[in-house]
């Protein structure tokens, strides 16, 4: 469980990072856990291992991205390797019988838009496809990408956004504080003429029991909350 990592930080940093070491932490009850309450919402994972030398972050968009990226982390040597999940079922989707090496570091571009995109870092972001579709019928077309990485961010990828875009959303299961939304600030900041960032992250707040999707709606990372943020970054253009 994300949840019960923190109780294991020191040995995360002293027993593994800095004797860079090839573990793959397989982190479950990633983001709200749901009706276990605040006691095993695993929010900060992101934040305390993104200050970890020697870490891979990444989180799968659905099953097949999640069979592929334990493949390639098996087989990983250069450092350590987090691959995190929620808890609940699969989407049901379809996924082939082989697995497919990913490249470490490189997001994927799901639908391209006009003026806003929103980058997503996990299951989350299947709430961006569905508020793209409704947007979509507004007249509204959103750039979408599953970014896969919080360590290494995709900067090429990034790059290339920030070319094409006014404005960029960021979307996380994870507190907003330190987590991917963060991270990708941390690096658009640094350059002169950068399209304006907006967080979608889990708030500075102890967030009590419901439904995950309940607490997504609640805390504003689900998709009415996505929807919202693209209308009201629009009514300011």
């Amino acid at each position: 469980y994300s949840s019960f990592l923190q109780r294991g930080y020191d040995q995360l940093v002293h027993d593994v990072a800095i004797q860079k070491l090839p573990v793959v932490f397989c982190i479950d009850r990633a983001g709200f856990a749901g009706a276990d309450g605040p006691t095993h919402h695993g929010l900060y994972d992101i934040a305390f291992m993104r200050t970890v030398p020697n870490m891979v972050i990444s989180s799968p968009l659905n099953e097949q991205d999640l069979r592929d990226m334990m493949f390639t982390a098996s087989t990983f040597e250069d450092a350590s390797w987090a691959i995190r999940y929620p808890r609940g079922k699969a989407t049901g989707m379809s996924v082939r019988p082989e697995f497919q090496t990913l490249e470490i570091g490189k997001g994927i571009e799901l639908r391209e838009g006009e003026n806003i995109a929103v980058l997503s870092f996990g299951p989350i972001g299947k709430y961006a496809i569905t508020a793209a579709d409704d947007l979509a019928e507004e007249g509204i077309n959103i750039g979408l990408y599953d970014m896969r990485f919080a360590k290494p961010l995709d900067e090429e990828l990034i790059d290339e956004i920030c070319e094409k875009y006014d404005h960029i959303i960021t979307l996380e299961d994870g507190a907003k504080m330190g987590g991917f939304g963060s991270a990708v600030a941390e690096y658009i900041i640094e350059k002169e003429n950068r399209p304006s960032v907006k967080i979608l992250g889990i708030p500075d707040v102890i967030v009590e029991h419901g439904t995950q999707e309940e607490l997504h709606d609640e805390v504003g990372i689900g998709v009415e909350g996505i929807k919202e943020a693209v209308i009201s970054i629009l009514q300011k253009v």
